[in-house]
């Protein structure tokens, strides 16, 4: 049995802001990673540094511009290496529903969880960082 996480929100913004800000290093960094790099093209490889302890590494494995990018783990811990994250955009009225998905989890265990919860915090920071222009210090981000 596999266990995936899922989370949606709304972004008011459209979707080509919002891919951009989950696809280029130069926006990850200012909401996820530490430092990144990576190009949003199929079977790129991007790396995504939080710590020298957490220098992890993945590949496109989904892409359609403007709506739709999925990374496949390549390089990280135990727990991450077998998933795949991504996330999907369909513009609506107000903004952009931004549906993400963190999946193939081997375990339900503490780092799943913890993952998940992360994961919303993360998203906030993207919804802030788009709609407000909010950039959170790294050293802040949970």
């Amino acid at each position: 049995m596999k266990f995936n996480i899922y989370h949606s929100l709304l972004v008011e913004e459209k979707p080509s802001k919002v891919f951009n800000a989950i696809s280029l290093p130069k926006h990850l960094d200012n909401w996820w990673t530490l430092k990144s790099s990576g190009e949003p093209k199929f079977g790129v490889e991007y790396n995504l540094n939080f710590t020298d302890k957490y220098d992890w590494y993945c590949k496109v494995s989904k892409i359609e511009p403007n709506k739709s990018i999925h990374f496949k783990m390549t390089k990280s811990d135990a727990d991450w290496n077998p998933t795949t994250f991504g996330f999907d955009l369909k513009e609506t009225e107000n903004g952009t529903l931004v549906e993400f998905s963190h999946v193939n989890w081997v375990n339900q265990n503490h780092h799943f969880k913890h993952s998940s919860f992360c994961w919303a915090l993360l998203l906030n920071g993207l919804k802030n960082y788009l709609e407000k222009g909010t950039i959170v210090p790294f050293e802040e981000r949970n």
